[in-house]
């Protein structure tokens, strides 16, 4: 690699990383605010809040660096421009492809970036923050039992408990159950425990009596059990069963697709290994549109006023490559086994970059002057 390399390369990572601190910092706020306002505002701590948008950290990071990585092409292309230090270089008899040299490995390097964080980082992140959550709803359902007060935590529920002990166990339990209109169950216990499995949480209750009244015929019938469960994630809204994210499952286990993932994830083998290409996809559209917009800041020439039209052109390339993108992934997401297309927007990007560098090279101009001969002419 070169001087000019090196230099140019250095600028783009330097910009890029700005760009890459500003925006994560912006979304990173707007998240821990939404959380403090959900959980501290429920009787969360400092720490968890902390702790949950440092997981979101990774998913934020992915979905803006693409963004940087565009913005400091576009920078640094015009600071370099507004200088005359790409024009001496043009001088120099630099073509368009070698220039973009320099602008396809910062592309590369920050495509390996979002391909580490795809493949391992969000799926441990998204993992982590899974388990978190069901953390939460457990401390939520647990909110529910306070001693020596009666809680109404959904419309006709009432729950009463004495006591807890020490070692979390609840002497003294109530629960009134008047959701069905025509009868009203009433549970009491001496003792009980609280517990999760994989279904959610559930109330287990041990030496008590279930006591049903029929509301039309006033007749009460009372069965004496001597442990009984009642399941508490209906009274809190939190999901019966829980599905498998495959956002935090790795990349090697959804290309592989077992038959396990498959009912876990409840999705099918196509569906799986298009996730997983979805991963690769977005590692390769970055270098591409890092070069397509570098591609089309060079068809400009100097100018005191800068490459407002270029950048212009440059921006809506890159609309009009994610509208494509976007197209592509609604096609994969109704057919997974056309999964290839969805590798289409970097093809397209790339090609525009071609073609961009190929005019780039003096065809553009030298164009521009026989048409200008041509009218003269007629």
């Amino acid at each position: 690699m070169g001087r000019f390399d090196r230099y140019l390369l250095s600028q783009l990572m330097l910009v890029f990383g700005f760009f890459a601190l500003v925006l994560v910092g912006v979304y990173w706020i707007n998240r821990a605010v939404i959380l403090i306002d959900q959980f501290m505002g429920a009787g969360g701590s400092g720490i968890l809040v902390l702790e949950l948008t440092l997981l979101t950290l990774p998913t934020l990071v992915k979905l803006v660096l693409p963004i940087a990585a565009f913005l400091a092409v576009i920078q640094v292309c015009n600071r370099l421009y507004s200088e005359s230090e790409l024009v001496v270089v043009q001088a120099t008899g630099f073509s368009g492809f070698r220039l973009a040299r320099p602008v396809l490995v910062f592309g590369c390097i920050a495509g390996l970036l979002i391909g580490v964080l795809a493949h391992v980082l969000v799926p441990v992140s998204m993992s982590r923050l899974n388990d978190k959550e069901a953390a939460l709803a457990d401390a939520a359902s647990s909110r529910l039992l306070v001693p020596g007060t009666f809680q109404h935590p959904v419309s006709g529920v009432t729950i009463y408990v004495r006591e807890i002990d020490a070692e979390g166990v609840i002497r003294g339990l109530m629960i009134s159950d008047r959701r069905d209109p025509e009868q009203a169950v009433t549970y009491t216990a001496e003792q009980a425990l609280f517990l999760r499995d994989d279904t959610g949480p559930k109330l287990v209750m041990l030496d008590g009596m279930a006591q049903t009244l029929d509301i039309e015929t006033e007749r009460l019938a009372i069965t004496r059990f001597s442990d009984f469960t009642f399941a508490v994630d209906g009274l809190v809204g939190a999901p019966s069963e829980r599905r498998l994210d495959p956002r935090q499952v790795s990349t090697p286990r959804l290309l592989a697709a077992s038959e396990r993932l498959q009912q876990q994830t409840r999705r099918d083998t196509a569906w799986l290994r298009r996730e997983a290409h979805m991963r690769f996809a977005e590692s390769t559209l970055t270098p591409a549109l890092c070069v397509m917009g570098f591609s089309a800041l060079l068809l400009g020439t100097f100018s005191r006023f800068g490459l407002w039209r270029q950048i212009v052109l440059a921006v809506l390339l890159v609309v009009v490559v994610k509208v494509f993108d976007n197209a592509a992934a609604d096609i994969a997401k109704r057919a997974p086994a056309a999964w290839p297309v969805i590798y289409a927007p970097s093809l397209l990007a790339g090609a525009i970059a071609v073609l961009l560098l190929w005019l780039g090279g003096g065809r553009l101009h030298a164009l521009s002057l026989a048409l200008k001969r041509r009218r003269r002419a007629a």
